[in-house]
């Protein structure tokens, strides 16, 4: 079907985070059906590495270390009048690896991975747009919790790169959310139509999250996965040690609260050890600690598009108790295939409750599998790419 340039802001691999998990999956389900040449950016040294097992699924690779520093992000994007994330991630380097692609491979398709990508978007070719989500709205979900200068510095970021992220969806033949949500916010505030926004659905790898029988630990465990340098997951992770852990260490002394996941930021990592509280830092594998968890949690308070870390627990049959932002999104019923709970004392009693009555937890988290088998298996979530990509 023709090569496909691929442009993801971060190395899809390994997908053991959400972005990559979903740059992961739709690289792997176009490169069974087109010729692939992908540039992307690396965090790091460990990430150019990782690329590397990206080899046998592409033509051409192009993996550059990003360098450009917040400082300098932030002048750039003040001088351009443009928003700071974009210009994060603007390169010559980059430029010149897709303008010599463009030129000398018979590129048909151009699939673009997270709104900092789009300004590699060839002016003169028709392209996807995969925002993910709308990113914008979460700079002005930051203004909102945000005091003193943070809040005009995080509202100036909302306006410019909502700006640039309508200017990218007029562009493109279609643009891409993860959840209907989303969708339907950005088509609101842009004025497109759905045809020219569209929703491509996470899915879950159900064998790699499949369930092991459940062994209870000596004292009661719960759990919360993320990466731990977001502010949402760090903002999560502190508040619910702060103001949920209390109260239910209040009815089970005993109990014990894991914050799993890499890059935990100073404020975590002083939260170890303390009061009932782990913080492991990074791990070879989340399922493990997913599997010991009695109860597995997702406090945010700002969330955007489908949590993948919701996704996870339930294909691994455990009960989840989770906020109404990191619901939403997600294709379940509440009660049933998990537990909604709106602020802090409604998250402690619900985390009590199936501390109090396992076999209720045992039964919500079976139900839960169920209901990932049957809504969210990647082939079925990714079918619908194919027809989008016709247009192009």
């Amino acid at each position: 079907m023709g090569d496909l340039l691929f442009l993801a802001h971060r190395v899809p691999y390994p997908p053991d985070r959400g972005d990559k998990i979903r740059s992961y999956n739709i690289l792997k389900h176009l490169a069974e059906r087109h010729r692939i040449h992908l540039a992307t950016f690396a965090d790091d040294e460990a990430d150019v590495a990782a690329a590397e097992a990206l080899r046998p699924l592409v033509a051409k690779l192009h993996v550059e270390i990003r360098t450009r520093s917040k400082g300098a992000a932030a002048t750039i994007g003040l001088l351009k009048r443009s928003a700071m994330s974009v210009a994060a991630f603007g390169s010559k380097g980059m430029s010149g690896f897709v303008d010599r692609v463009l030129a000398d491979e018979p590129i048909d398709h151009v699939y673009v991975f997270s709104g900092q990508m789009a300004q590699y978007a060839p002016a003169d070719r028709p392209f996807v747009m995969d925002f993910v989500d709308m990113d914008s709205r979460k700079f002005a979900d930051y203004a909102a919790a945000a005091t003193g200068p943070m809040r005009r510095v995080w509202q100036r970021e909302a306006r410019r790169l909502f700006h640039f992220e309508r200017e990218t969806a007029r562009r493109a033949v279609v643009s891409l959310f993860v959840t209907e949500a989303e969708a339907a916010l950005f088509r609101e505030r842009t004025k497109l139509s759905t045809d020219c926004v569209q929703v491509l659905e996470n899915g879950i790898d159900l064998a790699a999250y499949a369930p092991v029988p459940h062994v209870r630990e000596a004292v009661p465990l719960i759990v919360f996965t993320g990466q731990m340098d977001y502010l949402p997951n760090v903002e999560a992770a502190i508040g619910f040690a702060r103001d949920v852990l209390p109260p239910i260490r209040a009815r089970h002394p005993e109990a014990r609260f894991a914050i799993v996941g890499r890059n935990p930021t100073a404020a975590l990592t002083a939260l170890d050890g303390r009061d009932g509280v782990t913080v492991t830092g990074s791990v070879p594998e989340v399922q493990s600690w997913l599997a010991r968890a009695d109860v597995v949690v997702a406090p945010l308070g700002i969330a955007r598009g489908l949590q993948n870390k919701v996704l996870e627990a339930m294909a691994m049959a455990r009960p989840v108790v989770a906020s109404p932002q990191a619901f939403e999104g997600i294709d379940a019923e509440p009660g049933r295939d998990l537990i909604v709970a709106d602020g802090s004392a409604a998250q402690a009693a619900a985390v009590c409750d199936l501390l109090d009555d396992p076999a209720r937890g045992e039964a919500i988290g079976g139900a839960a599998r169920r209901q990932v088998e049957t809504r969210y298996a990647w082939d079925a979530r990714l079918a619908p790419l194919d027809a989008m990509l016709v247009r192009v």
